[in-house]
């Protein structure tokens, strides 16, 4: 039971922090117009229709289970920009809104450690979420294409260089494998991660 309770306690609070980034952009691209998440099915809460078996469950876990980091994938939401009103603007804000729905799972995971007791799954679950959601959120900001943070720079960029930026993204996998394996992408995301985990914490706790 308490092998059961502790898979329950990892799983659960990853699966829906992918799914519910996955959604987010979706929902996003709908609301700006572009339909193609829509009609694939892919604006549902259903982590099957979401995940990939290797990049959200395993690679995750075993990464998680070894290092205490995380790294992993969904399955892309499929976005057509030729559909969205104004696709430079509008492709930044789909991307936005994978980080931005992790930021807020991050409070509710934390308010949620804050009024449980501090030892039992229900914290351990927590726990999880908030290293979940925080190491998601701050990891898909990094400007390496595919991550989202590519897209709002590509946003910001001047016209001329978004071509030469966009270039990188066949490599962007091979990048953050290498990153990963070096050790320098931990080196990187945990401060970051720490850093907004305590800042949040100090504010939700009032201080």
């Amino acid at each position: 039971m308490d092998s059961l309770l502790q898979v329950a306690a990892f799983a659960i609070p990853a699966v829906f922090a992918i799914t519910v980034h996955e959604v987010a952009h979706g929902w996003v691209a709908s609301r700006l117009g572009d339909p193609t998440a829509a009609r694939a099915g892919r604006l549902t809460l259903n982590p099957l229709r979401h995940v990939d078996p290797i990049g959200t469950l395993l690679v995750p876990a075993v990464i998680y289970l070894t290092s205490g980091a995380f790294f992993g994938w969904a399955k892309p939401v499929p976005v057509d920009w030729r559909f969205l009103r104004n696709p430079r603007r509008d492709m930044a804000l789909v991307a936005a809104a994978g980080p931005a729905s992790n930021l807020l799972m991050l409070v509710g995971w934390i308010t949620l450690m804050l009024h449980s007791a501090p030892r039992g799954p229900l914290a351990e679950m927590s726990w999880t979420g908030i290293s979940f959601n925080a190491t998601i959120m701050v990891l898909n900001l990094l400007p390496v294409p595919p991550l989202d943070g590519s897209r709002i720079v590509t946003a910001l960029l001047p016209p001329r260089l978004v071509g030469p930026y966009a270039r990188i993204e066949p490599y962007g996998l091979l990048i953050l494998a290498g990153l990963l394996m070096s050790g320098a992408l931990g080196s990187l995301l945990g401060p970051l991660v720490r850093g907004l985990v305590k800042m949040l914490a100090a504010m939700l706790a009032g201080g």
